[in-house]
């Protein structure tokens, strides 16, 4: 397991082949929306910011942009949810305590945050998928999951 630097713990030891592939699809430097000033949501928009309190993202501009660095591909804006939150800690990844070292300053229910793609995936799978921001979640997420799937867990359905 890494930390990386947004303090998300992230096993790719446990990433199939096929997300590998998925993974290196989404950093293909020839792909250009990983550039923020490119980057779309799902639903085909311009990607919107996330968070800003606490400042959210890879690249900690509130959104949840990716880029060759993002090796933990932060691309799902999450309402986290307490949980959530103690499914991650279980799984080894603490949201809850900060870490300043990787400018993390923990999160709480309520909180909107970038999660890593397959951390999330694993939450659904294990009926613990915090709701999204579609429009603040990237569109790299559907080679990870269907729209469908996502719009039944969005935000605007989950209020």
């Amino acid at each position: 397991m890494k930390t990386n630097n947004s303090g998300d713990v992230c096993d790719e030891a446990s990433f199939s082949d096929s997300i590998s592939l998925k993974f290196i699809y989404i950093h293909s430097p020839n792909r250009s929306n990983n550039l923020a000033m490119n980057a779309k949501n799902v639903l085909g928009g311009e990607l919107k910011i996330c968070c800003t309190s606490p400042m959210t993202g890879f690249y900690r501009n509130g959104k949840c942009d990716t880029g060759a660095e993002d090796r933990g591909v932060h691309i799902v804006c999450a309402e986290v949810t307490a949980k959530f939150l103690t499914f991650s800690q279980e799984q080894g990844n603490d949201l809850s305590t900060p870490m300043p070292m990787y400018n993390f300053p923990g999160l709480k229910p309520g909180d909107c945050w970038c999660l890593c793609a397959l951390r999330w995936k694993e939450a659904l799978d294990a009926g613990f998928a915090p709701p999204i921001n579609l429009e603040a979640t990237h569109e790299s997420m559907l080679d990870f999951i269907p729209l469908e799937v996502l719009k039944e867990h969005s935000m605007e359905l989950n209020k």
